[in-house]
């Protein structure tokens, strides 16, 4: 099938991407819809420019829609960037989230399309697994008892997952940061052609929470 993705540029709706490639699918075009707002129930807002270095490393297509980021009313700019695309469904890296997955699933019954959600209902943990296998992901956003600026920027692997399993242990943070506990951008994947490389960032810390702002990456050739 042909599919265009929705993508965060964070490891859910990457490893969906990759998930839909191995069972032998084609995708054809990148999603992104742009909140106005940081608390926009839907979509993602923290270093929403990554997904342009994405879609050049992958070499698939960005589409690219503003939302007004209010709750229900952005579900139609996500219908108008869908309605750009000539494809048979959608790929989404939903896990848990009941809203986002029933709200996605009614816009592409709308519009004759499939969802395709590899991922969802897997065991965080083991997901966390098979991802740092394939993807080089990086933390970006913390906002989590326990979780402070020193998490900015790690790499998910094994050590970080243990970390993850023991936080959500003691203080039942999430391991896949399905409560908005962590968030995340992907900087290599099977399907991207060349790796994006961070040149600058800064952290910005607030309080219990903080975010790694990507100020330039660039790509670079795998080795």
């Amino acid at each position: 099938m042909k599919f265009a993705a929705l993508v965060s540029g964070g490891k859910d709706s990457i490893f969906a991407i990759q998930k839909a490639l191995e069972a032998g699918h084609e995708v054809t075009d990148l999603i992104n819809i742009i909140p106005a707002r940081d608390d926009s129930y839907m979509y993602h807002s923290i270093n929403l420019h990554m997904v342009e270095l994405i879609s050049e490393a992958s070499e698939i297509p960005l589409i690219q829609q503003e939302s007004s980021g209010i709750k229900e009313l952005e579900l139609d700019d996500l219908t108008l960037a869908l309605k750009k695309v000539d494809v048979d469904g959608v790929t989404v890296g939903a896990i848990e989230s009941q809203y986002q997955a029933n709200r996605v699933q009614k816009i592409c019954a709308s519009l004759g399309l499939e969802v395709y959600s590899p991922l969802w209902h897997r065991d965080p943990e083991e997901l966390l697994q098979e991802m740092a296998k394939v993807l080089d992901v990086r933390i970006v956003r913390v906002a989590a008892d326990g979780m402070d600026e020193s998490w900015l920027g790690r790499p998910i692997n094994s050590t970080s997952i243990e970390q993850l399993k023991a936080l959500n242990r003691r203080r039942m943070v999430h391991m896949a940061g399905e409560g908005g506990e962590y968030e995340t951008v992907v900087l290599d994947a099977p399907f991207y052609k060349k790796r994006i490389e961070i040149v600058r960032s800064e952290i910005e810390w607030l309080g219990d929470q903080g975010t790694l702002n990507i100020i330039e990456a660039k790509l670079v050739d795998k080795t």
